[in-house]
């Protein structure tokens, strides 16, 4: 995945005429990792679906090994991306654009994590499964823990920064995803304490992702409100608020799911409450958001935008809304939640192989790893002779 700033082939996929494109990882982001994000939630997202469809699980299962394929591939470039090309990587954290997605490195540990455990263990098995969870939970957590802090440091001491911009979001909502996936560990910890710990820890987690969403939150409407709309190549990044609204709902639920035997009677009684008093409304949210990004999308198009990597944005946040309303189905009962769900799912699908079809094209010809087109030179002044 390349850049989400407006920049050349990073956005839109494509080189200037008699560029040539170097096939090298010097301008291999931690925005790629958004590609891993997208791809892990088709398969947990899917096999958690209200709905009985034969075959679905192994698919999504294939689903979840590519994305541990492709987290595993990223991961190895990356590192060969920090050795060789330091320079550029200094300058990736120094930029306002790109560091927010240093969030997207832990969001992919945890969410192929999850995965792992969800739907992995039918092909690797438990014990297994649940070791690959363990390191990459941890590490998940830790890398998003240090991200929500750095980057806003980062923002405030190093950046020069014009507008408020959606992938702020990024690095504040890594914390939410480890809220929401730490459950799945607690059956295999120690009864007591072991467990108490990780979940409450979750909860912490949950409380530092919120408010930091409701401080950024603001500045981003308030920006499109005061500037009008965001670039043509950037407009997906709207969808991007969906994340920390869809997983906030889908760890509510976590949390009813697994408080029972875990913590005394009021509190499980409390999160099972709390996932439908607060779920609800936030999901409602969530459609509102939704169909506003989908509107300034819509005219975008009309305005010609064309494919940019800024597409992997329909993805990952889409499916947190799935998981979110599978979790309303569960303890609501509903139908609409139930068939809300599926509906998501649908869109969530179409927008992966969308954004893969695009990518994997961009990949092939190179111009996914190419730099930022060279601006054009200026053309030579003419001084008009007089007689």
């Amino acid at each position: 995945m390349a850049s989400l700033a407006p920049s050349g082939p990073l956005v839109g996929g494509a080189t200037a005429p008699g560029v040539r494109v170097p096939r090298s990882v010097r301008h291999l982001g931690p925005n790629w990792y958004a590609s891993v994000m997208g791809t892990s939630v088709v398969g947990t997202a899917g096999a958690a679906l209200p709905v009985a469809v034969p075959g679905l699980r192994t698919v999504c299962t294939a689903v979840w090994a590519l994305s541990l394929a492709m987290l595993l591939t990223l991961l190895t470039a990356r590192a060969a991306h920090w050795s060789r090309h330091r320079d550029q990587a200094r300058a990736h954290l120094l930029d306002p654009a790109m560091a927010p997605f240093y969030g997207c490195l832990s969001m992919a540990l945890l969410a192929v994590g999850g995965g792992t455990l969800t739907l992995g263990r039918d092909w690797i098995g438990l014990p297994a499964a649940v070791a690959l969870d363990t390191v990459l939970y941890t590490a998940g957590t830790v890398v998003g823990l240090v991200a929500a802090v750095a980057v806003p440091y980062l923002m405030v001491v190093r950046h020069r920064i014009e507008h408020a911009s959606p992938v702020w979001l990024l690095p504040v909502v890594a914390p939410m995803v480890s809220a929401a996936l730490g459950p799945l560990l607690l059956p295999h910890l120690p009864e007591g304490q072991a467990r108490q710990t990780l979940l409450l820890a979750c909860y912490a987690m949950f409380g530092i992702s919120l408010l930091a969403t409701l401080v950024m939150l603001p500045l981003v409407f308030g920006r499109l409100v005061v500037t009008g709309p965001l670039p043509l190549a950037l407009t997906p990044t709207l969808f991007l608020v969906l994340g920390p609204l869809g997983q906030s709902t889908t760890a509510a639920n976590a949390f009813a799911d697994s408080a029972a035997g875990v913590l005394p009677d009021p509190y499980a009684h409390g999160f099972g409450a709390f996932a439908v008093l607060y779920g609800v409304p936030v999901m409602g949210f969530a459609l509102l958001w939704l169909a506003l990004a989908g509107a300034m999308v819509v005219r975008a198009r009309r305005a010609g935008m064309g494919f940019a990597m800024t597409w992997w944005a329909f993805t990952f946040p889409v499916g947190t809304c799935v998981t979110g309303a599978e979790g309303l189905a569960r303890h609501t009962g509903l139908e609409a939640f139930r068939w809300l769900a599926v509906a998501l799912y649908v869109l969530l699908a179409a927008a992966w192989l969308v954004a893969g079809i695009h990518t994997l094209r961009g990949l092939v010809s190179g111009a996914l790893l190419a730099g930022p087109a060279p601006a054009a030179a200026a053309p030579a002044s003419a001084t008009a002779r007089t007689r």
